[in-house]
């Protein structure tokens, strides 16, 4: 008898189903969010600069580089600051927040006034000041990110963040080096990763805008959305930036290269178009406004056309801020 209470007990019970929407899970030095319960990123609050990482796609497709957040074979080991998928600047008040080099500052995260897992989407809502290397802090910022519950096939996200001229008047300087983006993996690149002083190779990916620039073509050009599709784990997948129209100087420039970087930048004026005003892109935030950016993240299977990336901007373009 107690033999069969023993076996009737030690019978494994079925793993109970995760409960559908999307959770927010705080931990140390980050927030881990899964939608339907899988994974889809974490946001990281110990690094140079607030990022997301990993970045899960469709059927589970990492579709962000790893360098250098992690350390993974194959993988070209450029831009140190390229972490998966951030926002920053290099040059507010003359002071580089972009790189990691010396002398550049960081920004740091101060802490959550925000977080809500839901049925529908999850919301994060995050502060963190922009200090230079003195110890000075030049200004703050709120973020909201905003996460959706979809089916495995795409992952939809929405990406606020409101900058503070909270210490006095603001100048984002015009520099092609900012400001909404990410890194893709490495098999998305449309140019192979090639040996310094040879040509490049062709890669499986490709970039195409709202206005029809494909690849290298995109580079410094306007569009309301730009998308960079490729390879993953053997199948096509992409990932769509959208840059709202209540956004200052929409449509956006895009700084997207062949090599994988994903980037939407109002700023970069000069460096763009190539004017003779080298601060014609500048941006000036008087003390104590403010200035909102809104973009939408949308990560789908196939190439633009399949995933009807264009349908998917529309619907975006007529929400309003919450």
């Amino acid at each position: 008898m107690l033999l069969a209470l023993c076996t009737s007990a030690c019978v494994a019970q079925p793993a109970a189903k995760p409960a559908p929407g999307v959770k927010l899970s705080q931990l140390a030095d980050r927030v881990r969010i899964e939608i339907n319960g899988r994974l889809f990123t974490e946001y990281l609050t110990h690094t140079t600069n607030p990022s997301c990482y990993p970045l899960i796609g469709p059927h589970g497709a990492p579709m962000t580089r790893n360098f250098p957040l992690k350390d993974v074979p194959g993988e070209e080991h450029d831009h140190l600051h390229h972490r998966s998928l951030w926002y920053a600047h290099g040059a507010v008040n003359g002071v580089d927040f972009w790189t990691e080099k010396p002398g550049a500052g960081r920004i740091v995260h101060r802490g959550f006034t925000a977080l809500k897992s839901g049925t529908d989407f999850g919301l994060l809502q995050s502060t963190n000041d922009w200090v230079a290397a003195d110890g000075k802090t030049i200004c703050s910022d709120e973020r909201t990110l905003r996460v959706f519950a979809r089916p495995d096939s795409e992952r939809l996200f929405d990406f606020e963040i409101k900058l503070h001229a909270s210490h006095g008047e603001l100048t984002f300087g015009d520099t092609k080096e900012a400001a909404m983006s990410l890194r893709v993996a490495e098999t998305m690149r449309v140019v192979k990763e090639t040996p310094k002083g040879q040509p490049p190779v062709p890669g499986d990916g490709h970039i195409v805008t709202s206005e029809g620039a494909r690849d290298g073509d995109a580079w410094g050009k306007r569009a309301a959305w730009c998308d960079y599709s490729g390879p993953v784990n053997g199948q096509t997948v992409g990932i769509a930036i959208f840059d709202h129209p209540s956004n200052p100087r929409h449509p956006t420039w895009w700084f997207v290269r062949e090599y994988g970087l994903h980037a939407a930048n109002p700023f970069g004026q000069h460096a763009f178009e190539k004017t003779n005003d080298p601060h014609s892109g500048d941006l000036v935030v008087p003390a104590g406004k403010s200035v909102t950016f809104r973009y939408r993240f949308y990560l789908h299977e196939g190439d633009e056309k399949q995933s009807r990336v264009a349908e998917r901007y529309a619907d975006f373009a007529t929400t309003k801020s919450r």
